[in-house]
């Protein structure tokens, strides 16, 4: 027994991606806690214990004395037993912890186990994960069994092992699901900007490209569309708006707003504010569904954005030169006043005034 121990030990290593360091630990940990039961009773002892790699002996050690293995009773190699279980199942949760957390962010594929008040529990081979229902696109369902993807979200260390969540509505899902399908991205030919997303309805994506003599546009699209359908699909429908970046923030703007075409733009750079002036028939397109495509737009590109028809915009100047007016119109008057009051309510106009 004692010469296949370390055998047992590698294996469990390569089983359990454990290593034998610390399953060699475990174990010693384990006989000095049954050698402490047995002989530390109403005694003031320092128990060790030490595993010999070359012949699997152990050899268990009181204030430097070697202990006798008979006098190790059957609830002492119980407790031996229940402290090398428990120090590999905290080892295995370690592993798993340290192998999910150094792929935060990335995708990954697990088969759907079963459900828990909305949320989908995903088992992924070595552990479980949650996409909590907050975190699926719209309202799309899964059935026990399905493959799903989705981005590694958070994972968070507790007693009862790690804690995986996982993501199918955050926006790096689908920088992550262009990376995969295209080339030129994962190379760092091309360079995803900003993304702006409602999950389950639309995403407005900006790529610029570091080769001038690639599209980036088109590259995204794919032959035919066949990239950014494979996306689409991946997304169950969701609607995907591919935006060529400009540093020319006009060009940005413009392009961040597609469908619609801009007649006139009038911007506030220190604010980053712009107005946008469209003809009556854009209007719907510009602002989009319940305002969807110019708040998407409003935030890929980080601007406070404004949509007005020309008609509106007309009424807009119109409505602010005649407030212009109307100011004047008082001051003018008051200073009339001013001319016809006698000394002592100029004073008081006046003082009125400073205060």
């Amino acid at each position: 027994m004692e010469s296949e121990l370390i055998g047992i030990l590698e294996q469990i290593e390569r089983d359990k991606g454990i290593a034998k360091e610390v399953l060699i630990e475990a174990v010693e940990a384990a006989v000095a806690s049954a050698a402490r039961k047995v002989w530390t009773v109403g005694k003031e002892e320092d128990v060790s214990a030490k595993l010999d790699l070359k012949t699997g002996k152990i050899i268990a050690y009181a204030n430097g004395q070697e202990i006798r293995s008979s006098e190790f009773g059957r609830i002492a190699a119980q407790t031996a037993k229940q402290v090398v279980f428990q120090k590999i199942r905290e080892a295995e949760k370690d592993v798993v912890y340290v192998e999910y957390s150094a792929r935060l962010g990335q995708i990954i594929s697990g088969n759907v186990y079963r459900f828990d008040r909305g949320n989908v529990i995903v088992d992924l081979g070595k552990t479980e994960a949650v996409i909590p229902r907050s975190e699926l696109c719209g309202k799309e369902e899964f059935k026990q069994g399905d493959r799903v993807r989705a981005l590694i979200f958070e994972v968070q260390k507790e007693s009862r092992g790690p804690q995986i969540v996982l993501s199918r509505a955050h926006p790096n899902f689908v920088k992550r699901l262009f990376e995969l399908e295209v080339p030129e991205i994962y190379e760092g030919i091309i360079e995803v900007k900003a993304i702006a997303r409602d999950a389950g309805e639309r995403t407005k994506i900006s790529v610029y490209s570091k080769d001038d003599k690639v599209d980036c546009v088109g590259a995204c699209v794919g032959m035919r569309g066949s990239r950014v359908k494979n996306i689409v699909a991946e997304l169950h429908g969701e609607k995907i708006d591919i935006v060529r970046y400009s540093s020319d923030i006009k060009e940005y703007i413009q392009a961040s707003l597609s469908p619609a075409e801009i007649s006139q733009m009038q911007l506030l750079s220190l604010d980053k504010k712009a107005n946008i002036i469209v003809a009556d028939d854009q209007l719907s397109i510009a602002i989009g569904r319940y305002g969807q495509n110019v708040r998407l737009a409003s935030k890929l590109v980080g601007w406070e954005l404004d949509i007005f028809s020309a008609k509106q915009w007309e009424e807009n100047l119109k409505e602010s030169s005649e407030e212009t007016e109307d100011v004047q119109e008082v001051v003018e008057q008051v200073e009339v006043v001013d001319d016809d009051a006698p000394a002592g309510d100029k004073d008081e106009i006046a003082n009125s005034d400073d205060k």
